[in-house]
Parts: C-alpha cells; sequence; structure tokens
C-alpha cells in the first residue's frame, strides 16, 4: 500500500511548527505521530485521523467525504479515513489535522511510552540464569551412591 506523497507534504507544513512530531511507517502508509500518538495518518490517497469517538460517529454522520477506519474488517471507533475530495483545499486539510491534535492534546500524555520488548523465545528466568553460568559436569566425589558392584 503506497500513500499521497503531495499529501503528506502538506500534512507535514501543518505540524512543521510542532516539536513533538515524529513520522513512522505503519500499516503500508504513514503515520504521524505527536508525543507518542498517532494522529493523523496516511493510507492510499485517503488522510487517517484520530478522534475521540463521539466526535467520529458525530463526522461520519455529517460528512459524506468520512468513512470508518476499517482496515481489518471491524470498524474502530474514534479513526476515520477522510476522501481525497475531504482534504482538497489547505482549510478542509487543515480543519481535519486540527481536529485530530485536539484530540491528542486533550489526551494529557506528555510524552511517548517506551515501547514494551518481548522477551526473546526461551528467555525465562530459569533460561537466562543458565546462560550466565558455565556449564559443568558435577564433580565426582568418592564412591556412587545406591549402585551395586
Amino acid at each position: 500500500m503506497a500513500y499521497d506523497e503531495g499529501l503528506a507534504t502538506r500534512v507535514r507544513r501543518l505540524l512543521a511548527d510542532r516539536r513533538d512530531v515524529e513520522e513512522k511507517a505503519m500499516f503500508g502508509g504513514i503515520a504521524f505521530m505527536v508525543r507518542g500518538q498517532m494522529t493523523v495518518g496516511l493510507a492510499n490517497d485517503d488522510l487517517v485521523v484520530r478522534l475521540e469517538p463521539d466526535d467520529g460517529d458525530r463526522l461520519l454522520a455529517t460528512d459524506p467525504h468520512a468513512r470508518p477506519m476499517d482496515f481489518t474488517g471491524r470498524p474502530m471507533r474514534g479513526w476515520l479515513y477522510v476522501a481525497p475530495e475531504g482534504v482538497r483545499t489547505p482549510a478542509t486539510l487543515s480543519r481535519w489535522v486540527q481536529r485530530a491534535l485536539a484530540r491528542t492534546d486533550a489526551s494529557g500524555v506528555s510524552a511517548a511510552r517506551p515501547a514494551r520488548r518481548r522477551p526473546a523465545a526461551g528467555a525465562t528466568p530459569a533460561a537466562a540464569a543458565r546462560r550466565r553460568s558455565p556449564r559443568t559436569a558435577p564433580a565426582a566425589t568418592g564412591p556412587a551412591r545406591g549402585r551395586r558392584r
């Protein structure tokens, strides 16, 4: 899946004065993370916006260019695709980006959460201890017990 590079440039310009924005390749498109939260993105020719769920529901009912984001087959409340016709002018694109930024800014998250690291396969505490200690054979001390000769 590709994305509209021209639209990406327009979104970058709208976010240029913020220092808390990071771009990431995601879902075959591009995501603009603000304070560690996906706020807007691009998938194919569509703008992806993250809004408060109630705002998303309201805009789905009133904006003909918005549709539910359902790349998994199930719509996600608060996430919308906006068709190219809905972001054709600078004013309409700015309005969508500002709605998404308002949601992120209201969330109160001050910084990106550190990525959760999954332990490697077999990385249990016991496995880690075995890797740290040298493997040695038990010392032979005296006759073996319980054996008959």
